[in-house]
This record gives C-alpha cells, structure tokens and sequence, in this order.
C-alpha cells in the first residue's frame, strides 16, 4: 500500500544552517547551563569545602606534576633511537612480563 505524502509549505522547512545554528545554541546552552551550576557551586562554598577542595588540587598537582619530573623519566628515548626499537621493546615486555 502506499501511502501519499502531504507537501510542506515552503515557509516551514529549516534551511541546513538554521538546524545547525539551532544545535549549536542548544549545545551552548547546555555548556552555560553546566558552567553556571559548577561556578554557584563554588561560589557558595564553605570554607571547609574550599579547603578541601585546595588540598585535593595540591595533591593532583603533586602526584601529576612533581612525581613525573623526578621519578618516570623519559626511560625509552635516552635507551632507544627509533620508533620502532621503542614499540618492539614496550611489546616484550608487555607479552614477556613475569
């Protein structure tokens, strides 16, 4: 069976930019949305949570920052030259780990 299609009129259809522009107010909005409910979060924190909150940064940046300069060196460039040797080495120890 088939069935008939009724035409829209010329003045309803959204031209390819109007959908995209309307996705991406939606998107923004959404981002703003987020953003605001974060920043009146931290805005209205106590000082507790404040102090919480500094001490978990210090301690991201401890652990990501700090321990990476002095204790994971860059192991495979100074004991390999090409890319190769590098990925070859990491695959056996990889599969040949004990």
């Amino acid at each position: 069976m088939i069935r008939a299609t009724r035409a829209v009129p010329e003045h309803k259809l959204l031209s390819l930019q109007e959908l995209n522009d309307d996705k991406m107010k939606i998107r923004s909005s959404i981002l703003t949305k987020i953003f605001r409910f974060y920043y009146d979060g931290f805005r209205t924190m106590s000082d507790w949570g404040r102090k919480v909150w500094l001490i978990i940064l210090i301690k991201l940046f401890i652990m990501f920052v700090i321990l990476r300069l002095f204790f994971f060196r860059d192991f495979l460039d100074k004991k390999f030259d090409t890319e190769r040797q590098k990925s070859e080495y990491v695959m056996d120890q990889l599969i040949n780990s004990h």
